[in-house]
C-alpha cells in the first residue's frame, strides 16, 4: 500500500543490514485530536449516542434483564471470536453437551466470557489503564487460543501482521518495536483518561484504532482490542456495562475493517475510520435494542400461556422459563437438577412446554436421552452469528 504522510506516524528502521525492517510507530492520539467530522458523521454520532441511550434506559426496566445481559456477552465473545476465523456457533456454546466435543473452538468463546466478566469488575477498583488490560489478557487467553504465548504479559520482542507463515520481511504490517509499543502504551493510557473533550464513541473508535496499531501483545490483540471497545465506553459512563455486541456489524464487514485500520495506518484517514466505526457501532446497537423488544415479548407470551395452561404447576413453569433464558438448550436431567424437583416432574415440565411449542426437541424420532431447544429465544439470539 502507497504511503501518505498525513501525520499518522512515522517508520522506523530497525537493526541494519540483511536484518534491517521497519516498524510503524503511530501518532500519539492527542495530536490528531480534536478530529474535524463532517455533517453526516456527526449525524451518525448522535444517532449511535441515542441508540445506546435506548439501550440502557431498556435494560434498566425489562425482567430479568441480567439474563439478556449474559446472552449479549455470549454473542459478542463468539462474533469477536469469528471475526478472527473460530467456527464454532451460538448453540455450540450455550449447549453444555457440546463442550468436549468441539473443544478449542468454544474454549475460545468461554475464555473472552470470562475476560469480560473479568474486566467488569475491574473497572470498579481501577482506572482503564495498561495494568488492567494485562490482567484481562490473561483471564483471555487462560484455556484458549494464545495460552503458551504470554498471557498477561507485553510482549518483549517485535511481532507483525499478516497470512499465516508469512515472516517479518512479508508482513501486511510491521507495529512498533518495543520500545515504541511501550511509550505508545503509555500515550493511550494517557489519552484514555484525560481526553474528556473528545466524544465518547470518538474516543473509543480512536482507542480501538491505536491499541490494535501498537499490538501490544504476542497473541489475543484483536479479541481484546474489541473488548476495549466496550471497556472505553463503559469508562466514559456512556455504558453501565457490556450491554450490547460491538463486533455484530464489524464481523460482517471483516474486509472492509480490516481495511479501514490499515487506511489510518498509511493514509492518516482517521475521519473515514471514524465514519466506518459510528456506523457499525449503531447497526449494532439497533439490532440489540431489536432484538431485547423481541426477547421481553416472546418472554410475556410464554408467560401468559403458563399461567394460563398449567394449573397448579404455573409457578415451577416460570421457573423453567427463567432457567431456558439462563441455558436455552437442557435435556430431562438438567431440568431436574437445576430446579431441585424429581425426575417425573421435570418430565412432565418438559413435555408441557414442548405442548405449548416453547420447547422444540432437537431430534424429533429420539426416545432417549432427549435434548430440547429455546427455538424462539434462540432463534432472536442467533441472528448474526453464523460463522464466516
Amino acid at each position: 500500500m502507497q504511503w501518505e504522510d498525513r501525520g499518522q506516524g512515522r517508520f522506523r528502521k530497525n537493526l541494519s543490514g540483511a536484518l534491517e525492517y521497519e516498524s510503524f510507530v503511530p501518532a500519539p492520539l492527542e495530536s490528531i485530536s480534536p478530529l474535524e467530522l463532517d455533517g453526516s458523521t456527526v449525524n451518525l454520532l448522535s444517532a449511535c449516542s441515542r441508540k445506546l441511550g435506548e439501550l440502557e434506559g431498556m435494560l434498566r426496566f425489562v425482567p430479568n434483564s441480567d439474563m439478556y445481559l449474559a446472552m449479549y456477552v455470549r454473542k459478542e465473545a463468539l462474533l469477536s471470536a469469528q471475526i478472527e476465523g473460530t467456527q464454532c456457533t451460538f448453540d455450540d456454546v450455550l449447549d453444555p453437551g457440546r463442550m468436549e466435543l468441539i473443544g478449542r473452538e468454544v474454549a475460545d468463546v468461554v475464555a473472552y466470557v470470562r475476560a469480560t466478566e473479568r474486566a467488569v469488575e475491574l473497572l470498579d477498583e481501577l482506572p482503564l489503564c495498561i495494568r488492567l488490560l494485562k490482567r484481562v489478557h490473561e483471564s483471555l487467553l487462560e484455556g484458549a487460543r494464545g495460552h503458551e504465548r504470554d498471557p498477561g504479559q507485553t510482549r518483549t520482542t517485535q511481532n507483525w501482521i499478516g497470512p499465516a507463515g508469512c515472516t517479518l520481511k512479508d508482513a501486511a504490517f510491521v507495529p512498533p518495536n518495543v520500545e515504541d509499543m511501550v511509550e505508545g502504551l503509555s500515550e493511550l493510557e494517557r489519552f484514555v483518561n484525560t481526553a474528556e473533550d473528545v466524544d465518547p464513541i470518538v474516543k473509543a473508535a480512536l482507542v480501538h484504532y491505536q491499541f490494535e496499531t501498537i499490538h501490544p501483545f504476542l497473541d489475543g490483540n484483536g479479541r481484546l482490542g474489541r473488548l476495549l471497545i466496550t471497556l472505553s465506553l463503559m469508562n466514559d459512563r456512556v455504558l453501565s456495562g457490556a450491554v450490547f455486541y460491538p463486533s455484530y456489524q464489524l464481523k460482517l464487514n471483516r474486509a472492509d475493517y480490516y481495511r479501514q485500520l490499515m487506511d489510518v495506518r498509511y493514509k492518516g484517514t482517521y475521519r473515514e475510520w471514524v465514519a466506518f466505526f459510528c456506523k457499525c457501532l449503531l447497526a449494532s446497537a439497533e439490532d440489540a435494542v431489536s432484538s431485547l423488544e423481541k426477547l421481553v415479548e416472546l418472554r410475556q407470551r410464554n408467560l401468559s400461556a403458563i399461567n394460563e395452561t398449567m394449573g397448579r404447576s404455573a409457578r415451577n413453569g416460570q421457573r423453567l422459563l427463567e432457567l431456558l433464558e439462563a441455558g436455552p438448550i437442557v435435556d430431562v436431567n438438567l431440568v431436574a437438577d437445576r430446579l431441585e424437583v424429581a425426575r417425573t416432574t421435570a418430565s412432565n415440565l418438559v413435555n408441557a412446554f414442548a405442548e405449548l411449542g416453547i420447547l422444540v426437541q432437537r431430534e424429533s424420532d429420539r426416545q432417549r436421552y432427549r435434548t430440547f431447544l429455546y427455538e424462539d429465544y434462540l432463534s432472536i439470539l442467533r441472528q448474526g452469528s453464523d460463522p464466516l
